[in-house]
């Protein structure tokens, strides 16, 4: 067993030469959108390998589709672990809102012993995932090696979709597999409160369009007598809740889960209600099921949204027409053991049940995959959580998130891996818009919780 102590010593002392390596990364315009900055994506893999080398792992860029993978093990005894970020950043648009050159990071003072690091890919992801890196190094410098063994991938297509995420960890499952996968793509309750996400909310996305007669009708001639697809599309979406705001297609609530009373009270314990969460944007009456708290309805209830809906004239002026066609997008965050194939096939069922036998209506998938749920007292974030507790000096909080991270299902269903999420971004951290930063206290705290979240693995290796 390795001696922590001088690990963390080693961390502090070296703060300034892990900024200037965490800057150096940051200069790299690796915007994985944008074709032109190809070879930046491949510039920013390559400096991750070279970097990784210098550590003592063997390190590789792995082509791909688009743009590259980086890979890396490192043996050591114990449990085996895997770690996952990205190395893409989303585009600076617009770019006369920055207030400094976005790909050129500095350290600002913002505050009494407050400093923060801003530029694109600050907290997303490149100062998230370097802060293992840093722990890692440590590690080797203290000791001569790392407390276990150690693999890592680094994507670079996380913020354009992923799309050779999945077909790569097929191809590569046996080498990628290991004990568990850590993940640091995800934020801190505020400054001084570090948190576990244990539920990813899934997603299913369903594009729908109602067709009636073969063109636009003159409302005058047939107003009344023909169907209006608009007026069916938005009976079919009035339809979808009650009026307690729960969900009416049938099935849809198959296995969602009530969350512990215990984990309930410790949300409420976080002062996020309605006013809280809904008045900075101008608004103050919860809208989903009635009887739920804010932080319930966003981190583990199910919803159906309705992100788009279009038909007939919407330009400038007035015209008299019934649509020949309408249209709408909707999206379902699933939780728990929700199956989006089933929710798929249940919200299809109910629109063509509700369609006039001389109309038609077509469906486009967008997507879909589960819902990520971990034990709440499961012994991975039990493990993780005392050793945040222990760097922060504030209980770990086991959180939830009402977003989806992809990865973390892929994991699971084709490694066979649960995931530890443990990030320490925060909300205003600006991510994807201008003026992105990451606070110095995470980068820098960030590398000493991963020193002790992998001692603590280590030493007490989570079973069952």
């Amino acid at each position: 067993m390795t001696d922590l102590s001088p690990v963390l010593d080693r961390l502090d002392a070296s703060l300034d030469e892990s900024l200037e390596r965490l800057f150096t990364l940051l200069r790299i315009q690796s915007i994985s959108t944008d074709p032109a900055y190809a070879d930046e994506c491949r510039k920013a893999a390559g400096w991750l390998v070279d970097d990784l080398r210098s550590i003592g792992f063997e390190a590789s860029v792995r082509d791909t589709p688009g743009h590259p993978m980086v890979v890396a093990h490192h043996d050591g005894e114990g449990p085996h672990v895997l770690f996952y970020g990205h190395y893409d950043v989303q585009p600076v648009d617009p770019l006369d809102l920055w207030e400094d050159a976005p790909f050129a990071p500095s350290l600002k003072e913002v505050g009494p012993d407050r400093k923060i690091i801003v530029g694109r890919g600050s907290s997303d992801d490149k100062g998230q995932l370097m802060t293992f890196v840093e722990a890692c190094r440590a590690y080797k410098a203290v000791h001569g090696k790392l407390p276990c063994k150690i693999s890592i991938l680094f994507e670079g297509e996380e913020e354009s979709g992923s799309p050779s995420l999945k077909p790569f960890l097929k191809e590569n499952a046996e080498e990628l597999k290991a004990d568990f996968a850590l993940v640091c793509d995800t934020a801190m309750w505020d400054r001084d409160t570090p948190a576990i996400c244990v539920g990813l909310r899934g997603l299913v996305g369903e594009e729908i369009m109602v067709k009636a007669a073969d063109r636009d009708l003159h409302s005058g001639f047939f107003g009344g007598a023909a169907a209006n697809p608009i007026r069916i599309l938005a009976r079919i979406l009035s339809d979808m809740h009650d009026e307690n705001g729960a969900v009416t297609i049938p099935g849809f609530y198959e296995g969602v889960e009530e969350t512990p009373p215990e984990i309930l009270k410790s949300w409420e314990a976080l002062g996020q209600g309605a006013k809280e969460m809904l008045g900075p944007i101008g608004l103050s009456q919860l809208s989903g099921e009635k009887g739920r708290s804010a932080l319930e309805l966003v981190w583990a209830r199910p919803t159906a949204e309705f992100n788009g809906i279009s038909g007939g004239y919407t330009g400038e002026g007035f015209k008299t027409v019934i649509a020949a066609q309408a249209f709408a997008k909707v999206s379902f965050r699933l939780v728990h053991r929700q199956d989006p194939d089933k929710i798929r096939t249940a919200f299809r069922d109910f629109v063509k049940a509700r369609v006039p036998a001389d109309c038609s209506v077509e469906f486009h998938p967008h997507g879909g995959s589960p819902a990520i749920q971990l034990s709440y007292d499961s012994p991975l974030v039990t493990t993780a959580q005392a050793a945040l507790t222990e760097e922060w000096s504030k209980p770990a909080l086991s959180i939830a998130m009402g977003g989806s991270i992809p990865i973390v299902g892929d994991f699971q269903s084709l490694l066979g891996m649960d995931s530890l999420l443990v990030g320490f971004g925060l909300s205003d951290d600006r991510i994807h818009s201008p003026n992105e930063k990451y606070e110095l206290s995470s980068f820098h705290k960030g590398q000493r919780s991963w020193a002790r979240i992998l001692d603590a693995l280590t030493k007490n290796p989570p079973r069952g």
